[in-house]
């Protein structure tokens, strides 16, 4: 058979054989099988091989005692030239030489270590981690609060039948989180008192940054159950950690995360259903310009991250603790979360998420808003309002005229009368506002400066209940007017306000 002549995920060439290349022939096994040319060089062009026939008798043999597999190996011949060819199968059982698992990973061969070796083993076994028995843990690990939010959750979502009769010992058996042997990993993930006493790094750490990752501002930790998390991790967010820009419709205030709920939520629900319990903690890093969210755990080995932005099959890392949260109503089960993070994105005017495998895991990048988008917005809301505003303001000044002239009158005096009152009663209000905005704000920073010259933009924006963007230009434009002047680095400086 002629082979390939390119390397690949099931092609591999080598010029001599040395027992080394045993761990190629491992990691094709472990993975999904392949062929290993031996008398050929990195170019894929025949060298000869000595003693081809002597090999072709020791190898079956050596492969067999050592591996425990039984691969067929042939010999060919090019030009005059001998060169053997060695088949490996996939094997349904993992294969390890001298105690060593090997896995082929494109035309890498890689040692199994750590997390990656566990969930090959598990994987080898027909089971996935959530699936496995906690040996130590009992029914008193269970907290009955999470139960019964996992209950109303249910019922809202309709996905189970009535559980209102039933006990906890015997939702968690119709669930499959507990079996004749005991309780299920999931169990504890979804339902603990106190999760984090079986796997230490399954809480979730969330950072408030600057413009880069040196400028940590503050931290929280989220411990618990996930269904504990998920709820406090929101909440935090909206608390402490993002702003909620103010717009008007008509008279009305509306206040929005600078981040799309839906988005985030998504995120997290991804996070902790699918990541890696045996990795690092999940990290959730917010900057002045952007939000991060990062958890162990690479993507399955038959997606890429081209096809999450495309219709592909739900394949979860944690299977049952993705179908409790699929009953509760807190994701579907079509794989369509990342759909759902760019929906809600670009619903909220903001740019495409980002997603890229980094470190063992999966970071999803969030940009926020530029001004300038921020801006077209509230112009069109602006827009919107003031036609509104025009309106029903022509409407009353016609009604009233109408009553004292004729009908013709009544018209053409309502509509120049409306457009010239709502002209410059507009240009006024409009005028006098930004004036007095602008100056309480620019009034404030002084203030603030004055009693602490390090204060921070963000402890501005708590202290005069404006937000972080509208305190950035009104310190550019007291920088400009010399009225304020920044001493030293952005870290470790401070204010100086210059008497007029």
């Amino acid at each position: 058979m002629k082979p390939s002549r390119k390397e690949s995920q099931n092609t591999e060439w080598k010029e001599s054989w040395h027992d080394d290349y045993l761990k190629w022939i491992c990691g094709f096994a472990n993975a999904e099988g392949g062929r290993i040319f031996v008398g050929m060089d990195d170019s894929g062009q025949v060298v000869g091989l000595t003693k081809a026939e002597k090999l072709l008798e020791d190898l079956p043999n050596k492969i067999r005692d050592k591996l425990g597999l039984m691969p067929k190996v042939d010999l060919h011949e090019e030009n005059g030239k001998a060169h053997l060819e060695i088949t490996v199968a996939p094997s349904s059982v993992p294969i390890s030489l001298r105690g060593v698992y090997y896995w082929r990973s494109g035309s890498v061969k890689q040692e199994l270590k750590g997390a990656a070796l566990n969930d090959f083993l598990l994987k080898k076994m027909g089971l996935t981690w959530d699936r496995v028995i906690e040996p130590k843990a009992t029914l008193e690990d269970i907290d009955p609060a999470a139960i019964e939010r996992f209950k109303r959750d249910a019922a809202k979502a309709g996905r189970l039948p009535d559980l209102s009769d039933l006990s906890d010992t015997e939702i968690l058996k119709k669930l499959r989180l507990t079996t004749r042997e005991g309780i299920t990993r999931a169990a504890l993930v979804l339902f603990g008192k106190d999760p984090g006493e079986f796997y230490p790094n399954l809480f979730v750490k969330i950072g408030r940054f600057g413009a880069s990752e040196t400028e940590l501002r503050f931290q929280e930790v989220s411990e618990g159950n996930l269904l504990a998390m998920l709820p406090d991790i929101v909440e935090q967010l909206e608390r402490k950690f993002l702003t909620k820009p103010v717009r008007f419709e008509g008279i009305q205030r509306i206040e929005e995360l600078e981040y799309p709920v839906e988005a985030l939520r998504e995120m997290l629900l991804n996070a902790l259903v699918h990541r890696n319990y045996l990795g690092s903690m999940t990290q959730m890093k917010v900057y002045d310009d952007r939000l991060t969210l990062w958890n162990a755990g690479n993507l399955p080995e038959e997606l890429s991250i081209e096809q999450l932005f495309q219709p592909h099959e739900s394949i979860p890392r944690n299977p049952l603790i993705a179908e409790v949260c699929y009953k509760a109503g807190y994701i579907d089960s079509w794989g369509r979360g990342v759909e759902k993070i760019s929906e809600a994105c670009k619903a909220a005017g903001l740019a495409e998420p980002v997603f890229q495998e980094r470190s063992g895991g999966v970071l999803v990048e969030l940009l926020r808003a530029s001004e300038k988008s921020s801006e077209k917005s509230s112009e069109k809301s602006s827009e919107k309002s003031s036609e509104k505003t025009s309106e029903k303001t022509s409407e009353k000044t016609s009604e009233k005229t109408s009553e004292k002239t004729s009908e013709k009158t009544s018209e053409k005096t309502s509509e120049k009368t409306s457009e010239k009152t709502s002209e410059k009663t507009s240009e006024k209000t409009s005028e006098k506002t930004s004036e007095k905005t602008s100056e309480k704000t620019s009034e404030k920073i002084i203030r603030l400066v004055s009693e602490n010259k390090g204060i921070t933009i963000s402890e501005m924006s708590e202290k005069s209940g404006v937000t972080t963007r509208s305190i950035e230009r009104n310190l550019k434009a007291l920088q400009n007017e010399g009225r304020l002047k920044r001493i030293g680095a952005d870290k470790g400086g401070h204010w100086e306000v210059i008497d007029s």
